[in-house]
């Protein structure tokens, strides 16, 4: 049986330990040969395949990103995409694919198995928010940057006695917002399944200069105020339709200067959150996916995507898993409400 592997959608800590173990076992146990596919599902519309073995995936373990490459393609949106993607994989004679990604990648992953082609989903993603699963691999590798982040910069804040407003990513949930936040003691979260009062935001940081202490703010990249509308840095969208974004930092350093007569300042952490060695977790994590997603090969038990539940590794269709995104409970959010202001 011949194996393809891809990585799509955004670069990810831990998709090269994935791509490791699903290659070890396979060939080890299996006698699979593997190729790999360059740049997500733009190698597959591209005729971009090479091929895959022990040897190349030796000592990429503890490395970010991914030696596949990864784009951020819908092969949907292109011009006879479903009959090029079934043109390259019988020219290459794969028999079934093992698909590493997020919402997007995964969401077309269900459609391409639907149109009969046999695979096999991996859920990656740094913002946690893939249903079905406890948690994606690059989440907690994530989390730590941003809490060191956050970390460091309390003791500038401190020094200066200016709000500093830290933008961590988050498009449609706040799993990195909540947890870098509690992590590193901001005084003021705000996340995108809560919309968000200024003046009471404003009201929180106040308090805290008034004790002599400089509060922190994190802010999700989706977070939006109330009656208001998500800052974009452009209107440009991509194959998926998402637009870009960023910017609501700035605008809460902005607001907060204005109303409260106090500097304030933004640090955006961006692309930094996802780049780097992955954490032991999430190594971790990945090396069981990639595992339990070549078992499923070997089973041949397509359309489905494998998932943490409590320590366990289960496997569920793909549709129960792209239906929607996971986020945020209110009542997580609120749990730790003692820590804002």
């Amino acid at each position: 049986m011949k194996v393809g592997v891809l990585t799509g959608g955004g670069d990810c800590p831990g998709l090269n330990a994935v791509i490791r173990s699903v290659v070890r076992k396979g060939v080890q146990e299996y006698a699979f040969d593997f190729v790999g596919v360059r740049d997500g599902w733009l190698g597959l519309l591209k005729n971009d395949v090479v091929p895959l073995d022990i040897a190349g995936v030796r000592g990429i373990l503890p490395r970010g990103g991914t030696i596949l490459g990864s784009s951020r393609t819908n092969p949907f949106k292109h011009e006879d995409g479903l009959r090029r993607v079934r043109e390259t994989l019988a020219t290459h004679e794969v028999d079934a694919l093992v698909v590493i990604g997020g919402e997007d990648t995964l969401g077309a992953a269900r459609e391409l198995s639907r149109q009969g082609i046999n695979l096999v989903g991996v859920p990656k993603t740094i913002d946690n928010d893939v249903s079905g699963t406890d948690y994606t691999f690059g989440f907690d590798t994530a989390v730590g940057i941003a809490t060191e982040a956050i970390d460091r910069l309390h003791t500038t804040a401190e020094s200066h006695m200016r709000a500093l407003v830290v933008e961590v990513m988050g498009r449609h949930s706040g799993w990195i917002a909540l947890h870098a936040g509690i992590a590193g003691g901001a005084n003021v979260i705000l996340i995108p399944e809560r919309p968000f009062d200024i003046d009471q935001v404003c009201e929180q940081v106040k308090r805290r200069f008034e004790i002599n202490y400089a509060p922190i703010v994190v802010v999700a990249e989706g977070a939006v105020p109330k009656d208001g509308q998500m800052v974009l840095k452009d209107q440009s969208l991509d194959e998926f339709g998402h637009v870009r974004l960023s910017g609501i930092g700035e605008w809460l350093a902005r607001e907060i200067s204005a109303r409260t007569e106090k500097d304030a300042r933004t640090t955006v952490l961006g692309h930094i959150q996802r780049g780097g060695t992955p954490s032991a977790f999430d190594r971790w994590l990945a090396t069981r996916f990639g595992l339990h997603a070549i078992d499923a090969v070997k089973d041949g038990d397509f359309g489905v995507m494998v998932a943490l539940r409590g320590t366990r590794i289960v496997r569920l269709p793909l549709a129960d898993a792209t239906g929607a995104n996971k986020v945020v409970d209110p009542s997580l959010y609120d749990e730790f409400e003692v820590f804002y202001g």
